[in-house]
């Protein structure tokens, strides 16, 4: 195909594709969308919110690894569909205790917690959900009795039990990114808190198109009184500091996930505006324009159908920028403590949580969900500038 022969659209989408900063940027956000979508699947700890609390291993440097113990609740099994788990994980039905070492001996096994403190624990207790608070069990010959949580009697092979108990609830457990000041799996959480940040970013820049587009339109279409009233309502969004206006609309609606998401969004809108504001009213006095006027087209067919799918080359390099304006706004919100709220993991939150720490040994802690917001707003920023780009049609081939 030659160059004479390439739509204006292969043609920006040639230019995208030579643009390294820009591939390298959209290789980032599409992994980060695949981690968002399965993080349940992947992380190492897969409970709500990734908030699996062993305060005996908190502070862990990465790369940290311990011997866990897994005793079983006794709780019926929980099931939960594949659907329902990718969306809010597994509870656990087992308690993870790590421990430094461990013996069996008849019908028990008793092992030294990571904190120094020991615990015996019955052998059927660890693998089976039993009745009650009773937990004892006795050794007949080769067979341990002890009773389910349907107070039946039952029994089972001390060598098949402790062989299980071996294979299945002795297990090594690696931290690679160490663990916070609760002993959470900081990998887990910072997995997880992609979904948010994500999440964020995309209802804010929806909202701010939404907005945006609309009263862009009209102000460049309409013009007049219209326009003045529209750029009226323009500079004054404009003159509010952005943090103060978001901290404003929240206090105003509370703090909920939704009422922070919509306020990101509602500060987000006066960029789309004035850009869609500036492209109508250059658009509005071309020839074709003119004729679908003539032919007596409506206001809102003009607009849809030949002002707005010309002018989504700017709105997308701003769509761009907006998502990673929002993405730190959000952190920033979660980081004053104002924004999501604890055991939901976000890096805001993580690094409200761990700050501290920076300046304490362990810096670690803090700088990795640092690093992960630096990352992906890089990465939107590299995106909309490889747009800005490839939208150029002055750009030279």
């Amino acid at each position: 195909m030659t160059q004479n022969t390439l739509s204006p659209n292969q043609k920006a989408w040639r230019r995208l594709r030579r643009n390294k900063p820009a591939v390298f940027g959209a290789c980032v956000i599409a992994m980060c969308i695949f981690v968002a979508i399965f993080g349940y699947w992947i992380v190492p700890d897969d409970t709500p919110d990734a908030n699996r609390q062993l305060v005996s291993i908190a502070l862990q440097s990465p790369g940290y690894e311990v011997t866990m113990l897994k005793v079983r609740k006794n709780i019926p099994a929980q099931t939960q569909n594949i659907f329902y788990t990718l969306l809010f994980g597994q509870p656990d039905d087992v308690d993870f205790i790590p421990i430094v070492s461990y013996k069996i001996e008849a019908t028990s096994l008793t092992a030294v917690r990571c904190d120094g403190d020991t615990i015996q624990k019955n052998l059927a207790d660890i693998v089976f959900p039993l009745s009650g608070n009773d937990k004892s069990n006795s050794l007949v010959g080769e067979n341990i009795f002890y009773r389910d949580l349907e107070n039946q009697n039952q029994q089972i092979s001390r060598t098949w039990l402790v062989q299980r108990i071996e294979q299945q609830h002795i297990t090594k457990q690696k931290y690679w990114l160490g663990t916070d000041s609760f002993g959470r799996c900081i990998l887990s959480r910072l997995i997880l808190g992609t979904r948010i940040s994500l999440l964020v970013g995309a209802i804010a820049v929806l909202i701010s198109l939404l907005i945006g587009i609309s009263l862009g339109a009209f102000a460049g279409y309409f013009g007049g009184r219209i326009d003045d009233l529209i750029t009226l309502i323009i500079n004054t969004v404009w003159s509010i500091p952005t943090v103060l206006l978001v901290f404003a609309i929240v206090m105003a609606m509370g703090r909920g996930i939704g009422n922070i998401f919509l306020a990101v969004g509602l500060t987000m809108w006066v960029d789309v505006a004035r850009i869609v504001r500036g492209q109508v009213m250059s658009l509005r006095e071309v020839q074709y324009i003119e004729a679908a006027q003539s032919f007596g087209f409506s206001t809102w067919r003009i607009l849809l159908k030949h002002i707005l799918p010309n002018i989504l080359g700017p709105v997308m390099v701003v769509a761009a920028s907006n998502f990673a304006t929002a993405i730190l706004l959000e952190a920033g919100l979660s980081y004053l403590g104002f924004g999501i709220r604890a055991p939901m993991p976000s890096w805001g939150t993580m690094l409200n949580e761990n700050y501290g720490y920076a300046i304490s040994g362990k810096p670690v802690i803090a700088l990795i969900p640092a690093f992960a917001i630096m990352l992906l707003v890089l990465a939107f920023n590299m995106l909309g500038n490889g747009l800005r780009d490839a939208l150029d049609v002055k750009q030279v081939e």
